[in-house]
């Protein structure tokens, strides 16, 4: 049986036999060591993207220290309101500050606890339920993630994408003027709009054609 540690777009973490490419944490511990279950969905603002492989480190998945949580791709990540780490992910953490620069029109880089004060805000409401908003398809920006109906899709070069735990299926006609259940959070679809680029699961190279 799968561990439950597999973060959807929407938030929820599940249990997946699918294999991520990205890995990260919701700040600290999450489970019971001594069952690896899940006791709760967060331990801090601090939600972050890592590599999974980093410095030959290794781990105990689920075992005395921090939850480990697993992601198919980044898009899925930043829909679910992770940003990238600072320490793993230098490169793209500094690009990711820098677009959200960029797309506040700030006079300073934002600092780590101010991006996550600002995406806790937009990710859950206090009874626990996964924040969106409505958005026009045809105005979002490419890795931005909607709800229609059940189905969760990504949205890249004029497509939907649908989105499944191991992988994107094949593409969509865009409806331009169609109103969406948006998954990502404004800040970060901003931010995808001002030029920031995430990592895609190696499924799309077909999903896209």
């Amino acid at each position: 049986m799968p561990l439950q540690n597999r973060v959807r777009p929407d938030g929820e973490i599940v249990s997946s036999p699918a294999r991520g490419i990205l890995m990260g944490n919701r700040g600290g511990k999450l489970h019971d060591p001594e069952t690896r279950t899940l006791v709760r969905t967060q331990s801090s603002r601090q939600w972050i993207t890592c590599v999974l492989q980093f410095k030959a480190r290794q781990r105990q998945v689920m075992g005395k220290g921090y939850t480990e949580l697993f992601f198919m791709d980044e898009v899925t990540a930043l829909a679910a309101g992770h940003r990238p780490c600072f320490e793993c992910r230098r490169k793209d953490a500094l690009l990711f500050r820098s677009a959200w620069q960029s797309s506040k029109t700030l006079t300073a880089p934002p600092s780590a606890p101010d991006m996550d004060r600002e995406l806790s805000a937009e990710r859950r409401m206090n009874g626990g339920a996964k924040i969106t908003w409505t958005g026009r398809a045809g105005t979002l920006p490419d890795g931005a993630m909607v709800r229609i109906d059940d189905n969760i899709l990504a949205i890249r070069d004029r497509k939907f994408l649908p989105w499944t735990a191991s992988g994107y299926r094949a593409g969509i006609p865009l409806d331009l003027n169609l109103d969406v259940e948006v998954l990502t959070p404004p800040t970060i679809a901003r931010i995808l709009h001002a030029g920031y680029q995430p990592i895609w699961h190696p499924s799309i190279r077909d999903a896209g054609d």
